[in-house]
């Protein structure tokens, strides 16, 4: 399906500019914290892991619980509620950075605040887009979402290295705040039919939990996907918990340099992700999502050829952000497809609140495992650790029943389309 049939669902298309919007902000905030940690706050490697599991922390704490919950109500209103709490709490984070009050335990604090809400919202938003479009038209929409994150993810830290170098951190946060509310605004604006869950008076907490897990964990290619995604993010965690300061001050680059060199991912992921639906289609989801698992794990080994006093250091990040980017834009529109795709309406925002608590609450493990231990034996060893995890998960899906999975076909328009 090409891009005007999605184009044909208003709902789609408003969440679709809400969604490029937040993404922007998100991908300019996200150098930009590190940036006020490194630069404002003198925070070392182990400084960094703490407050990154702070951030991460909720999805391990929270996301389940989420996924019950949001799968009793309406999806839309938990959107704009995490916008909403997101803007305020990235707000005060920039106000106390603009007056000196803010700390190392004071930002964890808050961001962790920030990621509450990002809980609550991805829970509601991975649910929320199968109903807007057709089940046939889920690769070619969420890889018209991937692209617009993938063009943020290009801007954002270009962005964020500029405004960090010519005016400060906190002023590149405020932009991550002003596009939460923004996203907010324009969800609002969203006409769907999306009807209230039927009461049961038979709900229960710990067994709803267990059906979502049991669905997850027990199918036949989600049980590897799933095993394989999350040893995936302890890898990329990992080595991102150490890739700006070791690149800052092991590679002894500016915050220009170091955005321009995560933009490049944002290039090659949006190229990645406009190939992902008809490579879905040609080779199937599972071969696709493997072979982009590799080039993902290929392109962070790449870093570790980067050395201060080699021929130009920022040469080598550029390459491995490259390939980084062009693997996670193949695979990040089928993967988000196929699992909404085999899962049941009713069983959705638990199967992804489920495997997104353990992606991304491994960082609460990881950022603080990998701060320390770069701390102890520095940042190269945690990167190379990072790489090999990833192509562990890699070799996961190359030999598991998900290698041969692909894409149901239902050509049925869900309610409120």
């Amino acid at each position: 399906m090409a891009t005007t049939g999605v184009l044909a669902y208003p709902a789609f298309v408003r969440v679709w500019v809400a969604d490029t919007v937040r993404w922007f902000g998100t991908f300019t905030s996200n150098l930009a914290l590190q940036l006020l940690l490194i630069e404002t706050l003198g925070a070392d490697q182990g400084a960094i892991g703490v407050v990154r599991a702070a951030q991460w922390l909720p999805s391990l704490l929270f996301g389940m619980v989420a996924g019950v919950l949001v799968d009793r109500v309406r999806r839309r209103p938990v959107l704009v509620a995490a916008d909403t709490l997101s803007a305020v709490v990235l707000g005060l984070i920039v106000a106390l950075a603009m007056t000196g009050s803010l700390t190392v335990p004071v930002l964890a604090v808050l961001v962790f605040g920030v990621g509450t809400a990002s809980v609550a919202f991805m829970a509601a938003h991975q649910s929320f887009v199968p109903r807007l479009v057709p089940v046939a038209a889920l690769p070619v929409a969420n890889a018209r979402l991937d692209q617009s994150m993938t063009a943020a993810e290009s801007v954002g830290p270009l962005l964020a290295g500029a405004l960090v170098r010519f005016f400060s951190a906190p002023v590149a946060l405020a932009v991550n705040a002003v596009s939460h509310v923004v996203s907010a605004v324009v969800l609002l604006t969203v006409k769907v039919d999306e009807p209230p869950p039927s009461p049961r008076a038979d709900r229960h907490l710990g067994r709803e939990l267990r059906e979502g897990a049991r669905w997850v964990y027990r199918h036949r290619t989600l049980a590897p996907y799933a095993l394989a995604l999350h040893l995936w993010f302890l890898g990329v965690s990992s080595v991102m918990t150490v890739y700006v300061i070791h690149a800052v001050n092991g590679l002894r680059l500016d915050a220009l340099a170091v955005g321009a060199a995560l933009a490049c991912a944002g290039i090659s992921g949006l190229l990645g992700a406009g190939l992902a639906p008809r490579a879905g289609e040609r080779w199937g989801v599972g071969r696709v999502c493997a072979a982009g698992d590799w080039l993902t794990a290929l392109g962070f080994g790449a870093v570790l050829l980067a050395r201060p006093d080699g021929p130009a250091p920022l040469v080598w990040l550029v390459v491995g952000q490259l390939v980084y980017g062009l693997g996670g834009g193949l695979k990040g529109p089928l993967e988000l497809s196929y699992r909404n795709a085999v899962t049941p309406d009713r069983l959705r925002a638990r199967m992804n609140a489920t495997i997104r608590s353990f992606n991304w609450g491994s960082i609460a493990v990881s950022a603080p495992l990998a701060g320390w231990a770069a701390l102890e034996w520095g940042n190269r060893p945690v990167i190379a650790a990072g790489a090999i995890g990833m192509a562990t998960a890699a070799a996961i899906l190359t030999w598991s029943p998900f290698r041969r999975a692909t894409m149901p076909h239902d050509d049925a328009v869900p309610a409120g389309a």
